[in-house]
């Protein structure tokens, strides 16, 4: 018998974290935006991109989340991304912990280091790009598109990480906003 197939991350069950820590602490999801937001700017001031409260809201339906996004709700609920993929071994793993950058600061995706990674592994193994996107679940021109690249997407960013066997702490950089 076959193993079943791995499971993805569950943009659901982020929502289902935020909207239960919202309640809890008593807060709109107004309310809630601006605490992920105002987690890398003292006193609050706005920027550019910043989350919208629709944007987080339609977790519970959307099947494709953008990347930088749900790092910082992650960031604010104090999870790894690992944490949301049911059975993955880093769930918990000190080396999945996202790295708390403080002030002026926003944990962005190093898409540019996640298309290195892929590359040598890819080469490594002696594989095309068709065989690699069958093994992590996707179409060959989300890999190559990397080298190009500036955001990525949950869950298939999750199906990559799967495939290099590594955490997704290890792809994330410091930005300013």
């Amino acid at each position: 018998m076959a193993d079943p197939p791995p499971r993805d991350f569950e943009l659901a069950a982020l929502y289902r974290a935020l909207d239960e820590r919202r309640i809890a602490a008593g807060l709109s999801w107004q309310a809630l935006t601006r605490e992920i937001n105002d987690r890398a700017v003292e006193g609050g001031s706005a920027r550019p991109r910043a989350i919208a409260a629709s944007t987080v809201r339609g977790l519970r339906d959307k099947r494709v989340a953008e990347g930088d996004g749900v790092l910082q709700m992650l960031l604010w609920l104090g999870r790894t991304p690992e944490s949301f993929v049911p059975g993955h071994p880093l769930a918990d793993a000190p080396e999945a912990a996202l790295p708390d950058l403080g002030p002026h600061l926003v944990l962005r995706w190093d898409v540019r280091a996640l298309h290195l990674a892929v590359e040598q592994q890819r080469t490594g193994r002696g594989m095309t790009w068709p065989q690699v996107a069958r093994e992590v679940g996707c179409w060959p021109v989300e890999l190559t598109g990397l080298a190009r690249a500036r955001r990525v997407g949950f869950p298939g960013v999750m199906r990559i990480l799967r495939w290099l066997g590594r955490p997704a702490a290890q792809f994330t950089r410091a930005s300013e906003w």
